[in-house]
């Protein structure tokens, strides 16, 4: 019986430092730059928010956001998407 509470107070504690950090890491790494590590900047593109690192000027964009950018604009990208079969 007190090995059984040892083990179940032993997994809490183990949940809990997972869950710590889990956090611990999100804190580091949100919108920080994946290329250079730098704090990111966000600019409007429409009802879009683009991720831009003001070091390596990089661009960094969410899931789907290329698209809703793409479906607002004519021209050479959105000809590229009908060539790839993405519209």
């Amino acid at each position: 019986m007190e090995l059984r509470n040892r083990l179940e107070k032993l997994e809490a504690r183990q949940k809990a430092m997972a869950a710590e950090e889990i956090q611990r890491q999100k804190e580091l790494h949100w919108m920080r730059c994946p290329k250079c590590g730098h704090q990111l900047s966000t600019q409007h593109h429409g009802a879009v928010e683009i991720d831009v690192c003001p070091s390596c000027r990089g661009l960094w964009l969410d899931a789907n956001e290329l698209e809703t950018i793409l479906a607002n604009e004519n021209g050479l990208f959105k000809s590229a998407l009908k060539i790839l079969g993405r519209r």
